[in-house]
């Protein structure tokens, strides 16, 4: 018998989600899979050791087979037909509400990069998506407004942690449980059945995945979880995140592993680009411009969203579309006729290069985006959209954006990385900043960025360069500002923890692989 540990929690009915069977089932997965899952985060230090010595991710010569193969996936659920705007937030009470009601198709609940792993965080949310299913998801709110649940909601698609990310508040021996093992375990053993007997099933979205063998263990989890259950093999349906450089030379694979649970694949734009940063540091020819500039319609990212679409609609699965993290702001029409302008470009590429579906991050942008999709997707999908012509080869992949490197660009870096952190630190995992929504991957780009151009001496466009005293000379010039606007916010807030870990990353020797791994230690 394994030795099982697991923290209290202030929630009163953590009872009612901690339940023997339940703590029994993700123990066994960890017993079952957590050598695996090391073995894999093994392999990703000694990839990156590769290309931290020069070499260059590329397709695998040795899975050329299943790339030239004609075959294609398992069916998909008739609720996952038609996926033309997806919502996505953290697992809050109240947004989870307003997700659902908001008139988006689907409705990813992350347990990831917009949610910061306090434990009590990771209780609620289970909590909240057990209720969804047990029909009791409401609330009143401080004014007395009420929030409940309409009778049409979107397709609840649910996105546990990463397979790096650990859960130090249930251990097994001694060892921390994988959060990913954590929180698929809960919700699927919780409400697998109760989703079914709804009309739908236990789909999830799998997030930073660097390379087939990482989706061929999520199968294995997969069929073991179902064989618990009783249920049939192929119940489980996900969506992979390409939201990694590695993974992008094995989209083919990675549907291939999961064949019989694979719904489609998304571009995960935001730490696709953190990726190629961290993925190609050791490489002095791969340094990108301002983050405002490395955009979808360009180089790398535009070439990795072509084929994705084109190897998804080969196989039968959907090609998801990537974010728009714009928030509409009160009483100012003209910056968000602009921004909305903005929004309708990338989701009209989207849309016109065969993408089946798209993100944002606030309700309001649901009815922008349907209407782009509406009018240039008038079928539930584009799988027909087969892209035979597109040949991408490994430089298409790895082309860098032109552009520029500003003071503008480093301040907001400095400005958005701390702050993130900050609410981070404090338990909040999306963070509304400057008009965007904020997770961690864009905290990520932040750090990596200066990083990369500290350690390779990069030029502004004014012809400084940037080094140590000048990066030091602007985040203290941009904490005093933060300091002289939040007031007491900033001065009981933490600050100084943050600084510390963003300094930390940015100074680094080497760039280090996530800095929520680093954060957890702090929270």
């Amino acid at each position: 018998m394994a030795e099982i540990a697991i923290q209290r929690s202030k929630n009163p009915r953590i009872q009612e989600l901690l339940t023997p069977e339940a703590v029994r089932f993700v123990a066994e997965l960890h017993g079952l899979f957590e050598p695996a899952r090391r073995t894999l985060m093994e392999l990703r230090a000694t990839r990156q050791r590769f290309f931290n010595e020069g070499g260059l991710p590329d397709f695998l010569p040795e899975t050329k087979d299943v790339r030239d193969g004609s075959w294609v996936v398992a069916p998909i659920p008739a609720d996952l037909q038609n996926r033309r705007v997806e919502i996505t937030g953290p697992v809050d009470r109240k947004m989870m509400i307003n997700a659902l009601n908001c008139g988006a198709n689907c409705f990813m609940a992350d347990f990831e990069d917009s949610l910061a792993p306090t434990w009590e965080n990771v209780i609620d949310g289970q909590l909240n998506v057990k209720d969804r299913w047990g029909g009791t998801l409401e609330i009143k709110d401080g004014t007395g407004k009420h929030y409940k649940l309409n009778k049409d909601l979107a397709t609840l698609i649910l996105r546990p942690r990463g397979w790096h990310l650990m859960e130090r508040h249930f251990r097994v021996d001694g060892q921390p449980v994988a959060g990913a093992l954590v929180d698929f375990g809960l919700s699927f053993f919780h409400n697998a059945k109760a989703q079914i007997a709804q009309g739908t099933g236990p789909y999830y979205y799998l997030p930073k995945t660097e390379n087939h063998i990482e989706a061929r263990l999520w199968n294995e989890v997969f069929i073991h979880a179902q064989k618990v259950l009783e249920l049939p093999i192929g119940t489980i349906k996900a969506t992979v995140l390409i939201e990694t450089l590695p993974a992008a030379f094995e989209m083919d694979e990675i549907l291939y592993e999961l064949k019989d649970h694979i719904a489609g694949l998304n571009c995960g734009r935001w730490d696709y680009i953190f990726s190629f940063i961290k993925t190609l540091s050791g490489h002095k020819d791969f340094i990108l411009p301002d983050r405002a500039q490395v955009v979808m319609g360009k180089d790398f990212l535009r070439a990795y969203s072509l084929l994705l679409i084109q190897t998804c609609h080969k196989r039968g699965a959907f090609a998801m579309g990537g974010m728009s993290a714009f928030i509409p702001v009160k009483n100012d029409e003209a910056a968000n006729a602009k921004a909305f302008t903005n929004v309708k470009a990338d989701k009209t590429r989207e849309a016109t290069d065969g993408h089946d579906g798209t993100w944002v991050a606030h309700p309001d942008l649901v009815p922008v985006a349907k209407a782009v999709f509406d009018e240039l997707m008038p079928t539930p999908n584009q799988v027909h959209k087969l892209k035979r012509e597109l040949v991408t080869k490994q430089a298409d992949l790895l082309k860098v954006h032109d552009g520029t490197r500003t003071e503008h660009g480093l301040r907001e870096n400095i400005r958005v990385g701390v702050q993130y952190i900050e609410a981070w630190l404090r338990g909040r995992g999306a963070v509304p900043l400057y008009n965007l929504m904020e997770d961690a991957a864009t905290a990520e780009i932040c750090r990596t960025q200066i990083w990369q151009w500290l350690r390779y001496g990069a030029q502004l466009e004014d012809g400084r360069v940037i080094d140590k005293q000048l990066v030091d000379a602007l985040i203290a010039d941009e904490m005093n500002i933060l300091h002289t606007t939040l007031g007491d916010t900033f001065t009981k807030g933490r600050f100084k923890d943050a600084l510390g870990l963003f300094n930390a990353l940015i100074y680094a020797p080497q760039c280090e692989a996530f800095l929520t791994s680093r954060a957890y230690g702090m929270i």
